[in-house]
């Protein structure tokens, strides 16, 4: 049924929620900025960088968005050291959906940097058959960057499957006519994720593998 599986990175592989929001806030701070609610970040995750700080920070101009991304870059990046790693069986899940003969790609809101540093960091870029970012195309929910992957790929949407963790992820799915599985364990409830009628919902990485080998005949 599925030949080209698409994930999401921040929430749905890596689980990086507490790193971005402790660098979200910190940036702030650093810019005399009204602190920001733990909550109110978590709901942009998944967003482009500039969309996030729109919405955090109403009003905000071009010159205030540039220093925002300058220092939540410092922050994420080597400023704070708040732990990130893979969800528990996410590895060894995409390296045998790999080798079963699926197609794999990452759809994110991170930007290319953000994204090759954490492929590297990783070691899970080579799984990949290609990527696409926020600061590449248009962010989330628009399905531009899905149009773009199945383009590239050649893969009918028909054929391939969406998986990721907010309603950004979802809806941008359910805009490209696209199955989704929507993941419980990241940023959004699942309760938000349900009006998008994804075809799965999973509560741990492994069961994704699991419910495909059931779905799918050898490729």
């Amino acid at each position: 049924m599925y030949k080209l599986l698409i994930f999401d990175w921040d929430g749905t592989v890596i689980d990086s929620a507490a790193r971005i929001i402790s660098s979200m806030q910190r940036s702030a701070l650093d810019l005399d900025l009204a602190p920001l609610d733990a909550e109110a970040i978590r709901n942009i995750i998944g967003l482009g960088l500039p969309e996030a700080i729109r919405a955090l920070v109403p009003g905000i101009d071009a010159a205030g968005i540039d220093a925002m991304r300058e220092r939540y870059a410092h922050y994420y990046v080597t400023g704070d050291d708040t732990p990130t790693h893979l969800f528990a069986g996410a590895r060894s899940s995409l390296g045998r959906l790999q080798r079963k003969g699926y197609r794999l790609a990452v759809a994110t809101g991170k930007n290319r940097r953000g994204l090759d540093r954490v492929f590297a960091q990783t070691g899970l870029g080579s799984l990949f058959e290609l990527s696409r970012c926020a600061d590449e195309t248009t962010s989330k929910p628009d399905p531009h960057m899905l149009h773009e992957i199945l383009q590239q790929t050649g893969v009918d949407v028909s054929d391939a499957l969406m998986v990721g963790d907010t309603e950004y992820d979802l809806e941008m799915g359910h805009r490209a006519g696209m199955a989704t599985v929507a993941v419980s364990y990241g940023a959004h409830h699942i309760d938000r994720l349900k009006p998008w009628r994804p075809v799965l919902e999973i509560d741990n990485f492994p069961e994704l593998e699991h419910w495909l080998d059931g779905q799918n005949k050898p490729l």
